[in-house]
């Protein structure tokens, strides 16, 4: 089972949690001659601009940190990602970071780099195995509860019947599962609120384009779209505005993210309702690194703080938008 998520404050997590990976040192990756901590990090791919944000964060860290950083770029294939953990194992890093593509399949090559004492973290995704062992801690977002905030955001502003067409992320990965729950947890206290259609436009603009051309076309009515990201929301105001409707409007849109497009998108009132990921976790992902090299005691869940936008939030942030 996934590890209990805790939703505190990561930096409350990281002082104040005594769950922890291997502790001693057992699992503890090596270092270069020079001291060096040698991440090897697999990235899921590029399919939105959260994605882009999150890998710049990334590398910018890791070179603010001094932390050797070999990236890959999975292309959004669970293969391409285990061939290059096995990669990273092969050139004995010091430590494997990786956001799994979907949740499941992972047991075998995470075994391997136990066996080969060399840590592993997950960032911004989670896995689905029963043998936590594997990995050291998880830092990333809590998608259900993002989920939830989506749904809370309908209810209270939803009137009469209300029919819902979902955008979902990838097929099998975390944030799709967990966002496609959370929201339907909430929208059950609404029996008038019905989710008539839902189909993945994997994460990226012209899937959800794409879907939501289908959706016009096969649903006699809809009210909302729930995109579980910014990117496939933005897909959908291009179908909507070529179906001669007016989003935000004739249609209400949420999504999940708050990048810069979707806020700019949601200040002209185009999105109604942002729940915010957030994307910079290169930082706290170096500095978790140093602790599981080290053979420190981490916590076994650290979870971002994120927040939500209307639409006059958002002309107030983004001057300032870092992504």
């Amino acid at each position: 089972m996934l590890k209990k998520i805790t939703t505190v404050a990561s930096v409350v997590l990281l002082s104040a949690l005594t769950a922890c990976g291997s502790g001693g040192g057992g699992n503890a990756g090596s270092t270069t001659p020079g001291g060096t901590i040698t991440m090897g990090f697999a990235q899921v791919g590029a399919e939105s601009g959260w994605r882009t944000a999150n890998t710049k964060s990334i590398q910018d860290e890791a070179k603010a940190a001094g932390i050797d950083l070999k990236f890959s770029d999975a292309q959004q294939k669970q293969e391409n990602q285990i061939k290059a953990i096995r990669s990273y194992i092969q050139q004995k890093v010091s430590v494997i970071a990786f956001s799994p593509v979907v949740e499941t399949g992972w047991d075998t090559v995470l075994l391997e780099a136990k066996r080969a004492n060399i840590p592993v973290i997950l960032t911004d995704r989670s896995i689905d195995s029963d043998d936590t062992s594997l990995y050291e801690t998880f830092l990333g977002s809590d998608f259900v509860e993002e989920g939830r905030k989506a749904g809370d955001w309908l209810v209270a502003n939803a009137s009469g019947p209300t029919n819902v067409v979902e955008l979902q992320g990838t097929t099998g990965a975390a944030p799709a599962n967990d966002r496609k729950k959370g929201f339907e947890e909430k929208i059950a206290s609404k029996p008038d609120i019905k989710v008539v259609a839902s189909q993945t436009g994997d994460f990226t603009r012209s899937g959800g384009k794409q879907v939501m051309e289908a959706f016009l076309k096969s649903q006699p009515k809809i009210d909302v779209v729930y995109a579980h990201n910014d990117d496939m929301g933005l897909g959908a105001i291009e179908a909507i505005k070529a179906a001669g409707k007016v989003p935000g409007k004739d249609i209400k849109i949420i999504t999940v993210d708050a990048v810069k497009d979707g806020m700019q998108a949601l200040a002209n009132g185009e999105i109604n309702f942002i729940v915010e990921c957030n994307p910079l976790l290169g930082k706290q992902l170096m500095e978790l690194a140093k602790k599981v090299v080290a053979g420190e005691q981490v916590p076994e869940r650290v979870v971002t703080e994120e927040g939500t936008f209307t639409q006059e939030q958002a002309k107030t942030v983004l001057p300032q938008r870092q992504y």
